[in-house]
């Protein structure tokens, strides 16, 4: 019996990474926009931070994870479902993720493409990156976007990141809706 007890463990201590959520606050309102169609492509993040592992920038500017703590989804899926939910809540449009599910192609789809995502030392998540709007039909005049938001951490903790993460995803889709409308 005793000769579990290692094993045991063993188990329990893989067992401790607490895994946080990107949930990105409720949208009000539903924006007119001159799609009824929109698919949002999978999002490019640097590969840093499309890991499991939630990172903060140290005074160094290295980026070091947060111990036992991960995303609790992989980030291009977490992301790219959150900017699609958050599109489609504040607009007038049917959004979805790619693959675009139904038999008729979307009206116009948005690429999104981060090239910084990042809890930064002086308690600021920065994310900067460019979204491109495109329309086969031309319905909406196609575009590239760049985009730099910063969102204020309370501290370096993984509740923190993840809140500060969403509230910049939410910026991010009032940007694209705004985009979308004109």
């Amino acid at each position: 019996m005793f000769r579990y007890i290692p094993l045991v463990l063993v188990l329990a201590a893989c067992g401790t990474d607490q895994r946080y959520l990107i949930d990105p606050p409720q949208v009000a309102g539903s924006a007119r926009v001159q799609v009824a169609t929109l698919e949002v492509r999978d999002v490019s993040l640097p590969a840093y931070a499309e890991a499991s592992e939630i990172l903060v920038e140290g005074p160094d500017g290295g980026l070091s994870p947060i111990q036992n703590a991960l995303w609790a989804d992989d980030p291009v899926r977490a992301m790219t479902l959150a900017i699609a939910e958050q599109v489609a809540a504040g607009s007038s449009a049917t959004v979805a993720p790619e693959p675009w599910p139904l038999q008729e192609d979307a009206q116009a789809e948005v690429t999104v493409t981060v090239a910084q995502l990042v809890a930064q030392a002086d308690g600021t998540l920065r994310m900067t990156g460019q979204y491109a709007l495109s329309s086969y039909d031309r319905i909406v005049r196609e575009r590239i976007v760049p985009f730099s938001i910063a969102q204020p951490m309370r501290d370096n903790s993984p509740n923190a990141v993840a809140a500060a993460t969403g509230a910049a995803i939410s910026q991010l889709s009032a940007d694209i809706i705004g985009s979308l409308a004109r």
